[in-house]
């Protein structure tokens, strides 16, 4: 059971180079073992091309947590789950054995030289919009109002959710 004063916080998850399938299933298990975290859901898998970017298609999902951390303190766990997997930040949008985005930590808006929720771009991004609406479809992001009228301005974004056997 959550802390009572834990915070919803949703995390992206997204990979497009090595066994997609398989780093994504072990971060699923790292987010599950933070400190002071629970994992309460997490999405299906989606197949994304990239966006703003080259290189191979992606594999996406996102998870719902209720945690304790402060949203700095999660994000240096999420840094540090995507360099155990090998993440290097060669070039903005360079492929990437793993990414992991702090997309919204309650509701709060938070802006720091390190951070900016909700993330900047995620009702422009069919690979968030999507699994995000999944988890909680009357999701609503500070500034931005319920999710779910986003999904019009990403219509043109090709996306396709995997069974679990995909």
């Amino acid at each position: 059971m959550s802390a009572p004063d834990s915070v919803r916080a949703y995390i992206g998850l997204g990979a497009n180079l090595g066994d997609l399938r398989r780093t994504l299933d072990e971060a699923l298990v790292a987010l599950a073992a933070l400190p002071l975290t629970e994992l309460r859901a997490a999405s299906g898998f989606y197949r994304t091309a990239p966006v703003d970017a080259g290189g191979p298609d992606y594999l996406n999902a996102v998870v719902m947590l209720d945690t304790t951390l402060a949203p700095e303190a999660l994000l240096d766990a999420l840094q540090a789950i995507e360099q155990a997997h090998g993440r290097e930040r060669p070039y903005v949008n360079a492929p990437r054995t793993l990414d992991l985005d702090l997309l919204l930590y309650g509701d709060r808006r938070i802006v720091t030289p390190r951070l900016t929720v909700p993330h900047p771009r995620l009702h422009r991004r069919a690979f968030v919009l999507h699994p995000l609406l999944e988890l909680t479809p009357d999701l609503d992001a500070p500034g931005l109002g319920p999710l779910s009228g986003h999904l019009a301005a990403v219509a043109d974004q090709a996306i396709t959710r995997l069974d679990a056997t995909s």
